[in-house]
C-alpha cells in the first residue's frame, strides 16, 4: 500500500510510535517559528529547560503581532526575544520584516521538512510541501531543545481539484468552499492533502492561502505536493537548491476523498461569526459595508497585492468605506513600491499599514460600533476585531476591493473584464532585517534583557488523585481561544504577564469569571463541542492554570488546545454521554474521583451531587506522566 505525502514525511521523521490512526507518534522537528504574542512565554519556557543552544536545523523568532508600541510592554518583549535569539542560536526577524508565515514561506520553508510554530496558521508552509503544524509554545520550546513533537497519528483526507478558477474567483473561495463542506470541526484528527489536475493551475501563494485556512477546519495540517510550480517559486526566491519533489504514491489510501471542481466555484463570504458560515456574494449584495481590510497571513502575498493595486488603479474607494492594506512582508512592500503599485493603492484612498498581523488580531483598525467589516483574513470570531459588536465577513481580495469601491458587498464579476496581473520572474531579496545569532563561543557573554512586564511561568503542582472544585463556568459549542483568552491591542501586550492577563480570561463570555475563579481557588469548566478551537495560544491554558482550573469537561476538544491543557497540567475530559452536559449547572460542587487509576483506564467518574457522570479520556502513558508531574515543563525538567 502506497503512502500519502504526509505519511512519507512522517515516516522519515518518526522517532517513536506506529503510523496507525489514533496512536501517539513522536516526530523529529527540523524547523520552528515563534511570534511575539506567544514567543516571550515560549522562550521563558526554553530558558527554564536549561539547554544552551537550539538543536533544530533552523529556528526563527518573528516580531509581527504586538507591533503597536503604545507603552513599554511590547518593546520590552521584543528586546527580550532579540537577546534570547542572539544568545541561543535563533534567527530574529525584526518588526516590519513581515508576518511569520509569509516570510517563512518566502525565505525559509523547505519541502519535505517538519515545522512547528507557536501560531495556529503555521500550516501555511504546507503550500510548498512542508509538514507544518501549529503548536503550543511549550511544545515549540521542547522541540528547540531537540525534543520530539508528539501528536496522534492523523487520518488522511484527499481533496481532488479539477478544472480551473474562473475570472474573479480565487483561492480564498476554495478555502471557503471546503469550510462549507466540512465545517470548522470537520478536519479534526486529519491531515488534508490537496491534489488532482486542478492544483497545476494554482501558484504557491494561492496554495498557501488554502493551507493557511485549513487551520479553520480543525485539521492537524494541510499540504500540497512539491512540484514544478514549487520549484519555480523557490527559484524566484533565489532558493532553488531547497527544492525537493514530493507527491503521494498512486496507490495511497485516504480515509475520505472530496472532489471540488474549480470551474464551478463563485465568489464566497464567511458571515459573522464563524469561518464556516458561508454564503455567496450574490446573496449579500444589499449589505452596506463600513470597513475593508486586506492582508493578514492569508492574503498578503505579492500576487494578492498586485491584484488589489490593479483593481484600484485610477479609482477611488467609496466615501463611506474605511480601507486598510497590510502587505505580508518587507519584500512584498518593497516590490509594490518599486513597480508603482503602492502608489495606485494609496491614490485610491486606502491606508497602508505596516507589514504585520495588525487588524487580524485586533491590533488596531477596529471597525465602528456594529460596523460591517470585510476582511481577507482567516477568522471572524465575535469580538476578535476589537469591536465587540463588529460584523466581520471573510472574503477574497477581489470581493474586498469590489465592495470597497461600491460601498456594498459586491460580486466582483459585476465589475466587467477581469484584471490580469504579471508576476515577476525573480523576487527582490533582502534578508538584512533577519538578524543572525551569535556564535556559540560568544553566547555566554550575551545578557538576556528582561523588562518589568515579563513574569515567570505560572507555578504548577503535581496532580491530585481526588479533585473537588466548583463548576465556575459553563459554556456552549465552538468556544474559541479568543473567548478563553482574548486578543486585541488592550490585552496582547500582557502575554508575558500571566497574573495581569488573567483579569481578562473568559471576559467575552462572563466578565465575572476571573474574579470568581480566583476566589474559588480550584475550578472545573464545562464546555460543549469543539472546545478551544482557533489559535494555538497556550495562554488559553496557562491563564486558567494560574486561576486554579484543574479540569475542563467538554463534549469534544480542538487538537492544539487539548494538548496545551495537558502541557499545563489541566485535565481535558469528555462526556461519555454528551447529554450529561445538560445535567451540569454552573456554581455547583463537583468531584473527580480516583483520578490516577481513572486516567489509566480511560474513564473517570465525576460526582455531581448525588449523580455519577462518566467521563472519558484517552491519554498516552507519556501524557499521564506529564499530568502527574503537573505539566510538560515540570515533566521535561524532571526527566
Amino acid at each position: 500500500m502506497g503512502l500519502t505525502i504526509a505519511q512519507k514525511i512522517i515516516k522519515e521523521h518518526l522517532v517513536s510510535g506506529e503510523m496507525k490512526v489514533g496512536e501517539e507518534i513522536a516526530l523529529r522537528i527540523d524547523q520552528t517559528l515563534t511570534q511575539d504574542a506567544t514567543g516571550t512565554m515560549a522562550y521563558l519556557e526554553f530558558e527554564s529547560i536549561g539547554i544552551e543552544r537550539v538543536r533544530t536545523k533552523l529556528s526563527v523568532a518573528y516580531i509581527d503581532h504586538n507591533t503597536l508600541q503604545s507603552g513599554f510592554e511590547n518593546a520590552d518583549d521584543h528586546r527580550y526575544i532579540q537577546s534570547v535569539a542572539k544568545k541561543y542560536g535563533i534567527r530574529f526577524s525584526r518588526p516590519g520584516n513581515g508576518i511569520c508565515h509569509q516570510v517563512h514561506l518566502e525565505r525559509f520553508g523547505v519541502p519535505g521538512m517538519t515545522l512547528i510554530g507557536s501560531d495556529s496558521h503555521t500550516p501555511t508552509a504546507g503550500g510548498i510541501g512542508m509538514l507544518a503544524m501549529g503548536a503550543g509554545g511549550l511544545d515549540v520550546a521542547v522541540a528547540m531543545g531537540g525534543g520530539a513533537y508528539y501528536i496522534t497519528m492523523p487520518k488522511m483526507y484527499k481533496v481532488n481539484l479539477t478544472g480551473k478558477l474562473r475570472p474573479w474567483v480565487s483561492a480564498k473561495d476554495v478555502s471557503l468552499e471546503i469550510l462549507r463542506i466540512l465545517s470548522v470541526k470537520g478536519g479534526v484528527g486529519a491531515i488534508i492533502e490537496w491534489g488532482g489536475e486542478g492544483i497545476k493551475t494554482l501558484s504557491v501563494p494561492e496554495r498557501a492561502t488554502i493551507t493557511n485556512m485549513g487551520t479553520e477546519l480543525g485539521a492537524t495540517t494541510s499540504i500540497f505536493p512539491s512540484d514544478e510550480i514549487t520549484r519555480e517559486f523557490l527559484k524566484a526566491q533565489g532558493r532553488e537548491d531547497a527544492f525537493v519533489a514530493l507527491e503521494s504514491d498512486p496507490d495511497a489510501v485516504y480515509d475520505r476523498v472530496i472532489d471540488i471542481n474549480l470551474s464551478e466555484l463563485e465568489p464566497l463570504l464567511a458571515c459573522p461569526h464563524s469561518p464556516d458560515n458561508i454564503k455567496t456574494a450574490r446573496e449579500l449584495s444589499n449589505v452596506k459595508v463600513d470597513q475593508v481590510c486586506i492582508g493578514s497571513c492569508t492574503n498578503s502575498s505579492l500576487r494578492d497585492m498586485l491584484r488589489v493595486a490593479k483593481m484600484l488603479k485610477g479609482k477611488k474607494i467609496d466615501d463611506s468605506v474605511s480601507m486598510s492594506v497590510s502587505p505580508g512582508s518587507k519584500q512584498v512592500l518593497s516590490m509594490l513600491a518599486d513597480c508603482g503599485a503602492l502608489s495606485d493603492i494609496l491614490a485610491s484612498g486606502a491606508r497602508v499599514l505596516e507589514c504585520a498581523c495588525g487588524p487580524c488580531i485586533g491590533m488596531g483598525f477596529s471597525p465602528n460600533s456594529a460596523g460591517v467589516s470585510l476582511r481577507t483574513f482567516n477568522r471572524n470570531f465575535e469580538g476578535r476585531s476589537g469591536t465587540k459588536d463588529g460584523q466581520v465577513y471573510l472574503v477574497s481580495p477581489e470581493v474586498a476591493v469590489a465592495s470597497a469601491l461600491t460601498g456594498y458587498i459586491t460580486d466582483p464579476r459585476t465589475l466587467g473584464d477581469y484584471v490580469d496581473i504579471e508576476m515577476p520572474d525573480a523576487f527582490k531579496i533582502d534578508d538584512s532585517a533577519v538578524l543572525m545569532p551569535a556564535d556559540p563561543e560568544e553566547a555566554n557573554s550575551i545578557e538576556v534583557l528582561r523588562g518589568p512586564n515579563i513574569k515567570p511561568f505560572p507555578e504548577t503542582k503535581p496532580l491530585e488523585n481526588r479533585i473537588q472544585a466548583n463548576l465556575t463556568l459553563k459554556v456552549g459549542d465552538n468556544i474559541t481561544t479568543d473567548h478563553i483568552m482574548p486578543a486585541g491591542a488592550k490585552i496582547l501586550p500582557y502575554r508575558s504577564n500571566i497574573p495581569y492577563l488573567s483579569k481578562f480570561c473568559f471576559a467575552v463570555c462572563d466578565e465575572t469569571f476571573a474574579q470568581r475563579a480566583k476566589e474559588a481557588e480550584k475550578s472545573i469548566i464545562v464546555g460543549g463541542s469543539n472546545y478551544g478551537q482557533g489559535s494555538s495560544r497556550e495562554h488559553a491554558a496557562l491563564v486558567p492554570l494560574y486561576l486554579g482550573v484543574k479540569a475542563v469537561v467538554a463534549k469534544s476538544f480542538a487538537r492544539i488546545h487539548a494538548a496545551n491543557l495537558i502541557n499545563a497540567g489541566i485535565l481535558p475530559l469528555t462526556f461519555a454521554n454528551p447529554d450529561d452536559y445538560d445535567k451540569c449547572t454552573q456554581n455547583t460542587a463537583l468531584s473527580l474521583e480516583n483520578v490516577y487509576e481513572g486516567m489509566k483506564k480511560g474513564e473517570i467518574i465525576m460526582k455531581n451531587g448525588n449523580e455519577d457522570i462518566k467521563l472519558v479520556c484517552n491519554y498516552t502513558k507519556r501524557q499521564i506522566d506529564i499530568l502527574m508531574a503537573g505539566g510538560l515543563l515540570a515533566y521535561t525538567k524532571g526527566e
